[in-house]
């Protein structure tokens, strides 16, 4: 039931639009609320962002009624609490809030203000002859974000999701930032969520043809769907290097990272006792954080790289240099501008792998290797379609609106998708990002054409983040490359007091922008980006602040 709440320590409502204020509700233990002012409405709302907890009271209030988080870039609508971006799935409380005389008051229930945020539900009843049916093939964060926005956005048609691996959407960043092995901490939503909302989440089976003439999707257990609509949202399936005793076949404790069986291997070959010797091999996204989780665990961790520095291609040889640095200081060892020759078997057990020798001679020791080499688009069940034509990596080439090409009520998104990229000197230039975020609103895209087929295709810029000693936060995207690095804050880790913004910029533009414990400017740089309104080059060098830049309403990507 509603109850009338006071704020503490709040006795008039001044707020002026764009600003915040958290405060705490009386006679509610931890009972908090964020005030908002925004397009000259005041808004009571849960003080947290729904993904990871972030305080929204240091996130970004946009010209257009939007408050986006501070961390990782979930953005939600200020007047109803609902989910505008990814990552965040649960939308936001909001309470009525009024002045009095004797100072501000709430209405809502006391286990609504104490969880936080309102429990999302995607609950719809379908007829059993309803002739309208969405088949999603894959079940990561794209189809996530589909099933959500369908049945949010009134889709009553049913709803088909066939993945392949053993179990319901998973949080995948999780896998190689904490090498989680409980499927329960990282899953994202129950078995009944989807039940309620009339989803058939069919696991543990694998997509062999579609037939796009008969909208008929087969699988290799032998089951198949017809559809109306169709999503491919099937992601994609990691390499193993194609060399001797490296290639997954001839030796044990060589693994892969992808999916939660991959992590639960690992573990189980590292133990829990640490002082095993790990090779990790590709100086990337994953195997830095892979290298630096086990390293965390007292591990013996050197992380082999073909770059002159980690993560080079895309954060830059100054920024990768800073996290190196980073991960020396947590005991990881480097071997980079290397090449991998072969892996070796262990003297003590023939199967298993002993040493990793590289092509100028050297020779690592390894009780388990870890191949963070990249991933190919998931897409062997579309190689021999006279429908589409996949491009040389494999993927799937889309239109704006995640539509394939002269294949009727048929999208593709994730992994597998190249799509028209109209952020910062992206010109429509052909990408494939493989950014979780990235999937996760291109299914809520996808989602919103399917119900409004005249409707606009979303506006997002990519975001990503790690945890690489530190919260690295990205967005933005470099098709075009980038010719400069605009480096403002502490880039020493010598005392850990690493702190900074790096601006990547293609002449005058900032095309991308990474922080490190520099919150909230990623989230700033984002929406200042979907607004073409991001500084020059010239300007940060000058000393723009673009935390001072108010950001307008207007979308122009």
């Amino acid at each position: 039931m509603a109850t009338q709440y006071k704020l503490k320590d709040i006795t008039k409502l001044s707020l002026k639009n764009g600003q915040k204020q958290e405060a705490e509700v009386e006679g509610i233990e931890g009972g908090k609320v964020l005030l908002v002012k925004a397009q000259d409405g005041l808004h009571a709302m849960s003080p947290n962002c729904t993904h990871y907890g972030a305080p929204l009271v240091k996130g970004i209030v946009t010209g257009d009624g939007r408050i986006t988080c501070p961390w990782h870039g979930a953005c939600f609508k200020i007047a109803t609490g609902d989910v505008e971006d990814a990552p965040a799935l649960d939308p936001l409380a909001k309470f009525k809030v009024e002045e009095k005389e004797d100072g501000v008051y709430i209405t809502g229930e006391e286990s609504v203000i104490k969880a936080g945020r309102r429990k999302g539900t995607i609950k719809c009843s379908v007829k059993a002859n309803e002739a309208e049916h969405t088949v999603i093939v894959g079940a990561g964060g794209g189809a996530q974000g589909a099933i959500e926005e369908l049945r949010i956005g009134g889709y009553t048609g049913k709803i088909t999701v066939i993945g392949r691996e053993p179990y319901l959407p998973i949080d995948r960043t999780k896998l190689s930032k904490a090498l989680i092995t409980d499927l329960k901490a990282i899953q994202w939503r129950s078995e009944e969520f989807y039940k309620e909302g009339n989803v058939d989440m069919i696991t543990g089976e694998t997509v062999s043809a579609v037939d796009f003439d008969a909208k008929k999707v087969s699988t290799e257990g032998g089951k198949s769907f017809n559809y109306t609509k169709l999503i491919l949202a099937s992601g994609g399936l990691p390499k193993f290097l194609p060399m001797e005793g490296l290639n997954g076949k001839d030796l044990g404790n060589v693994f892969q990272l992808r999916g939660l069986g991959h992590v639960q291997e690992i573990m189980k070959a590292a133990g829990e006792d640490g002082g095993k010797k790990v090779v990790v091999i590709g100086s990337s996204f994953i195997g830095m954080e892979a290298g630096n989780a086990l390293a965390g665990k007292k591990h013996d961790v050197t992380i082999i790289g073909m770059e002159e520095e980690p993560m080079e291609r895309v954060m830059g040889k100054k920024v990768g240099a800073i996290f190196r640095k980073i991960l020396e200081k947590n005991g990881v060892k480097f071997k980079l501008s290397a090449g991998v020759e072969k892996g070796l078997p262990s003297k003590s057990d023939s199967s298993k792998i002993g040493a990793v020798t590289l092509k100028d001679g050297t020779e690592l020791p390894a009780d388990l290797v870890i191949e963070g080499v990249g991933i190919r688009p998931s897409t062997d069940y579309l190689k021999d379609n006279s429908k589409v034509t996949l491009e040389k990596d494999g993927s799937v080439k889309v239109d704006e609106k995640f539509q394939l090409p002269g294949v009727k009520d048929v999208f593709a998104i994730g992994d597998i998708a190249t799509y028209p990229y109209h952020g910062p000197s992206g010109a429509g230039k052909p990408v494939r990002i493989e950014h979780w975020d990235v999937a996760q609103n291109a299914g809520r895209s996808v989602a919103r054409t399917i119900i409004s087929p005249s409707a606009p295709p979303k506006s997002f810029i990519p975001v990503f983040w790690s945890a690489l000693g530190g919260q690295l936060r990205y967005c933005g995207h470099t098709p075009q490359g980038f010719d400069d690095v605009v480096i403002q804050g502490e880039t020493d880790v010598s005392e850990g007091k690493q702190s900074f913004v790096a601006y990547y910029t293609k002449g005058e533009e900032v095309v991308a922008v990474a922080s490190l414990m520099k919150d909230p400017y990623m989230a700033q740089s984002a929406e200042l980006m979907r607004r073409g309104k991001m500084p020059t080059k010239a300007e940060l060098e000058k000393g723009v602040e673009i935390l001072e830049i108010s950001v307008p309403s207007e979308v122009k990507i």
